[in-house]
């Protein structure tokens, strides 16, 4: 306190608080110097405006929005309570440099000071355009803007959806150009295209128009037109806030983005099916000329005519030309009578040619069948007759050859004589065809068989009853002997029972 003196050897305290000579001030809470803080910061800074980066953004549950907001050497923590969220007309995130209006307080719960936040704003249009920048990297990173999301527009729409708002002159201008070129009909879904609230009701416009049943009360659009008149970047911001973009992606409609004048951009252009540089120009991409359809299908059908009439033209031409190009029927005949005229001259020609080289022959070979020539011709072969030599020991010496070669022959012809075995006790089968029999299968085919003995033949009969079975192994008894009806004729029949009729042995 003032006046008091430093005592050295009180410093440290004693074990029981005790007041100090002099000393009429009683020790504070905590809830005291906290109040005392808090009132002094805000008397004190009552009202700031700061400029620094938004860092840790977080909404909580409660729709309190936390962050805090620095610079390069400081940083402050800033609470921004619900009822001023819902007047922010952006996102807040984190690296955006914004402008945070409000007045310091204290949180006596944790010691420390932060910023109320009023209202927030992003600082400067750099720094929105930076926000723009990365909000685009972002989108076209998930495949909001990608060429393969892009869809056909319908040539004709029957019904065209307009997202706008109903008292600029956006809406009307439209309207004048559809009916200037095709009248069609339209459905306007009212929304504010600026300030707070406005991105939302554009993108629940665009979603409402997407739920529509087809066939409904309410006709389905098949073609939306998002349109705004031109402005700063502040005032087209709603359509680049992230819900429209993604509204305008998930349209199952095909949709037309007209915002602003041709050099403004948003990313709402980039999300559509197809960007219009102006409201007007919307509208012609919209829909045809009415009257350039209807010159063009007269256009058709002229066409059409001229191409059924085409192929007679071109077969009449054709035809005149082939008519043209056909001989007279006079003329026809003239390449054939001149070259028969020509062959009848070289006929006439080639027999007179013909007859007079035989003549000249004629007349060469009848000069040399004279009686002279003839004669010279008989004695010239004569001569070269006698120089041959014809002596009759070359003839004698030929024929004696010969002669060896018939005697050999001779001496091994009686070899070959099918009758010499039979001279030495063999027997010859012979088939009615007068063919000698040389194996049992042969001999069996056969009906009856000659056997030709030295002596004399001997008539046979086959037996065919086994013709297909092989001969056995083992013995098999004789077969009964078969003999001619002469031989059954001489026979006598034996009056003894024990003697046995003579049995004839097996010829093959």
């Amino acid at each position: 306190m003032a006046g008091s003196s430093f005592d050295s050897d009180n410093f440290a305290g004693g074990l029981v608080a005790k007041g100090a000579p002099g000393d009429n001030a009683a020790p504070l809470s905590i809830t005291e110097i906290s109040t005392l803080l808090k009132r002094t910061v805000e008397d004190r800074f009552g009202h700031v405006k700061l400029r620094g980066e938004l860092s840790g953004v977080k909404r909580a549950a409660s729709g309190h929005l936390y962050c805090a907001l620095k610079d390069d050497k400081a940083v402050i923590d800033g609470v921004m309570w619900r009822g001023s969220t819902q007047r922010l007309s952006f996102v807040p995130e984190d690296g955006i440099e914004v402008v945070a209006t409000g007045k310091l307080t204290t949180y006596a719960g944790r010691s420390k000071y932060q910023v109320v936040i009023e209202s927030l704003e992003i600082a400067g249009e750099g720094a929105l355009l930076a926000l723009l920048e990365r909000n685009r990297k972002r989108f076209e990173a998930e495949g909001l803007f990608a060429q393969e999301r892009k869809r056909p527009l319908p040539y004709i729409p029957q019904v065209i959806g307009v997202v706008t708002s109903p008292t600029g002159a956006v809406i009307r201008d439209i309207l004048h150009r559809l009916a200037d070129r095709f009248p069609s009909q339209v459905l306007l879904w009212p929304v504010m295209v600026q300030g707070q609230g406005s991105a939302e009701q554009v993108a629940a416009a665009i979603r409402g128009f997407g739920a529509i049943t087809a066939g409904g009360a309410v006709p389905r659009p098949d073609l939306l037109i998002i349109a705004r008149g031109g402005g700063s970047i502040e005032d087209l911001w709603s359509f680049n806030e992230e819900v429209v973009v993604r509204a305008i992606a998930e349209s199952p409609i095909p949709t037309i983005s007209a915002v602003g004048h041709e050099t403004d951009n948003t990313l709402a252009d980039f999300a559509a099916d197809r960007r219009a540089p102006t409201p007007t120009a919307a509208a012609e991409i919209a829909v045809p000329v009415l009257r350039d359809l209807a010159a063009t299908l007269t256009e058709f059908g002229l066409r059409q005519q001229r191409c059924a009439l085409r192929p007679v033209q071109l077969g009449q031409e054709r035809l005149d030309a082939r008519i043209a190009r056909l001989p007279r029927p006079d003329m026809l005949a003239q390449p054939s009578e001149q070259k028969l005229d020509d062959l009848r001259e070289r006929l006439r020609r080639g027999l007179s040619d013909r007859a007079a080289r035989a003549e000249r022959d004629l007349n060469q070979k009848a000069g040399g069948l004279r009686p002279a020539v003839v004669q010279r011709r008989v004695a010239e072969e004569k001569r070269r007759l006698e120089r041959v030599g014809l002596t009759p020991a070359l003839l004698q010496r030929r024929l004696g050859k010969w002669r060896d070669d018939l005697e050999k022959l001779a001496r091994v012809l009686p070899q070959l004589d099918p009758k010499l075995p039979l001279e030495r006790g063999f027997a010859r089968v012979v088939a009615p065809d007068g063919q000698t029999i040389g194996s049992r299968s042969a001999a069996v085919a056969q009906s009856s068989l000659t056997l030709e003995f030295r002596d004399g033949e001997l008539q046979v009969r086959t037996d065919t009853a086994d013709t297909s079975a092989p001969p056995a192994s083992g013995p098999k008894p004789a077969p009964a002997p078969k003999t001619t009806k002469k031989a059954r004729a001489d026979a006598k029949p034996s009056t003894t029972p024990s003697a046995a009729p003579p049995k004839q042995g097996d010829l093959f």
